[in-house]
């Protein structure tokens, strides 16, 4: 694992107890980053499928009606493999209307493959979406990670030592198992990835069922809690069309 990722990930929580940076002014409803597998078990085609997959799954739309029920969603799409990278992402943004929805999507799907490395660092990826959270600008009432990958980590921190700091910041971590290589692969993200109140895993066969299994994920992972609906005042936001 890199240094600077090694550092990143042990400084989260020093950053945390601090409370959030000066810059974080922005209230939302959801902080979300999307960290995508882009290690080298991911060829190419099964790269656009997963970027064409999240497209799509956004613009969906009950996936657009679900984001219109909060005060705005703010999201970010990381590459991971061995180590992370800020070249090739797409960076933090609100989601509020369906113009800035579909301008997501776009984005999602013009997104270049960053060569992050050879293995599968999932610890590194959950710590690196821990620290964009973090240092962002944004203050969300729900915090959330969404995992998806083909294999079992390989390299760097174990996901367990990084869910465990998720959960002590209040962060949710959900996964989306592709089964390519590995039929108990969803096992092993229930057993080792997932962490937060209500964290699930969602299991795609292959890469080709990665846009079903996103649509399915991204409808769980923005469905309004009860709790949150008590806590909000007025009446929920109509849904976008």
């Amino acid at each position: 694992m890199k240094q600077p990722v090694k550092l990143a990930i042990a400084g989260v929580l020093m950053m945390a107890s601090a409370g959030p940076p000066a810059t974080a002014q922005t209230p939302v409803s959801v902080e979300l980053v999307l960290a995508v597998d882009t290690s080298l078990s991911v060829n190419n085609e099964e790269y656009a499928l997963q970027m064409r997959g999240i497209a799509q799954a956004f613009r969906a739309q009950d996936v657009i009606d679900l984001i219109g029920l909060y005060d705005g969603v703010a999201v970010t799409l990381i590459q991971w493999g061995g180590w992370t990278s800020e070249k090739h992402t797409v960076p933090w943004q609100v989601l509020k209307s369906r113009g800035s929805i579909l301008n997501f999507s776009r984005q999602v799907e013009r997104t270049k493959r960053e060569n992050v490395g050879y293995f599968t660092a999932i610890g590194t990826a959950i710590g690196a979406a821990m620290k964009s959270i973090v240092e962002n600008e944004y203050v969300g009432k729900l915090r959330k990670i969404d995992v998806s990958g083909d294999g079992v980590n390989n390299a760097g921190p174990t996901p367990q030592s990084t869910k465990a700091i998720a959960e002590q910041l209040g962060i949710s971590v959900n996964g989306l198992a592709v089964r390519t290589d590995l039929s108990i692969l969803d096992q092993y993200y229930r057993e080792n990835v997932i962490a937060g109140p209500g964290a699930f895993v969602i299991t795609a066969e292959r890469y080709s069922d990665f846009e079903r299994a996103m649509h399915k994920k991204l409808k769980k992972e923005l469905e309004v809690p009860v709790s949150f609906r008590k806590s909000s005042p007025g009446p929920q936001r109509a849904a976008l069309r």
